[in-house]
């Protein structure tokens, strides 16, 4: 989801790895695939993946919402986190990967896990008790205009152009034509808004958590994304008692829904995403965002039955232009 990031590890790592191989102008590898028929049908293989990897993440607001309709916001995210790390452990296996060593490492992960899953994940749980599904996909796609309105303070290096900036005021405009604001919100759930625009806000936060401190650490990115999943799982299961209790009965289809949101949206989704970045580099992968919100809404409207007012589309047209233009750098960054 979010840009989800439970994959943000593999993203922020992996972006920071090329521009360093960028300013050393660093030959690409020995070995690696030149034009041809082999690399054709690589990049076949990585688009269909993209496009897997788009319907999933899409989807994931629709199972939130049948989730939600069975069991407790924090019930339904510990179900997802278990399914999700369930799907990592087992690839970590078949792969033979260890997860990563050092108490000041794991702290740090710990908060990484808090902020890129167990807070967001919770937050849009709770958000679509009281909003549609589509509503939250949107404002999911916010996270790259909270993340460029935050590097400006957080990150020295990434310096803005007027494009960018551009970008911003305008993906900002457009959230504001998704609320109807000319309206008084009419018919949103102002808490439930906030919420979801609160968790968008909390993936750019993560992400630039983890630049800062567990870039360079010299384990692979599937490890450090397991012991992440991990530990939010942990976190979940010590608070989900405390305010949800157990649930009275066996709700099967939500729990399906659950079941699906944590081994697709979570497990498998990361695995993918790790090939995508590793494939294709990590500015590719990330365009995954910007098909997340049309999904989401397609499906909320066919499947759930969800109204759509026009300020939606609308809106969500002119917030991933806004995002789009955030991500354009010039020639010298």
């Amino acid at each position: 989801m979010c840009y989800e990031v439970a994959s943000s590890i593999v993203v922020a790592m992996s972006t920071i790895s090329a521009r360093a191989r960028s300013r050393t102008h660093s030959p690409a590898p020995v070995g690696a695939p030149g034009p041809g028929p082999a690399r054709s049908r690589a990049r076949l293989d990585w688009r269909l993946r993209f496009g897997l990897l788009s319907l999933i993440w899409g989807f994931s607001f629709l199972l939130i919402k049948v989730g939600t309709e069975g069991y407790a916001p924090f019930q339904v995210t510990l179900g997802r986190l278990v399914f999700g790390t369930a799907v990592l452990v087992a690839a970590m296996a078949v792969k033979r990967e260890r997860l990563p060593r050092g108490a000041r490492l794991w702290g740090h992960m710990a908060v990484a896990a808090f902020l890129l899953n167990a807070l967001p994940f919770s937050l849009f749980a709770y958000a679509e008790l009281t909003i549609p599904s589509t509503l939250a996909g949107i404002c999911n796609a916010t996270s790259p205009l909270w993340g460029m309105a935050l590097s400006l303070v957080a990150l020295s290096e990434d310096r803005p152009s007027r494009v960018r900036v551009a970008g911003l005021g305008l993906g900002f405009l457009g959230v504001l034509t998704v609320l109807g604001v000319w309206q008084g919100f009419h018919g949103l759930d102002a808490t439930g808004t906030a919420m979801a625009l609160l968790a968008s806000l909390s993936y750019p936060v993560g992400w630039i958590y983890v630049r800062r401190t567990l870039a360079g650490t010299g384990n692979s990115h599937l490890s450090m994304t397991g012991g992440q999943l991990l530990l939010a799982t942990v976190q979940l299961a010590v608070v989900t008692p405390l305010f949800a209790g157990v649930p009275g009965h066996v709700a099967l289809v939500p729990l399906l829904a659950v079941a699906a949101l944590g081994a697709l949206g979570t497990g498998l989704a990361v695995l993918l995403q790790y090939g995508l970045v590793a494939e294709v580099g990590p500015t590719t992968a990330q365009m995954v965002t910007y098909f997340i919100p049309v999904i989401a809404t397609a499906a909320g409207v066919a499947v759930l039955g969800e109204s759509l007012r026009w300020t939606t589309p609308v809106g969500a047209v002119i917030v991933l232009a806004g995002a789009a233009l955030t991500q354009v750098r010039g020639k010298g960054t």
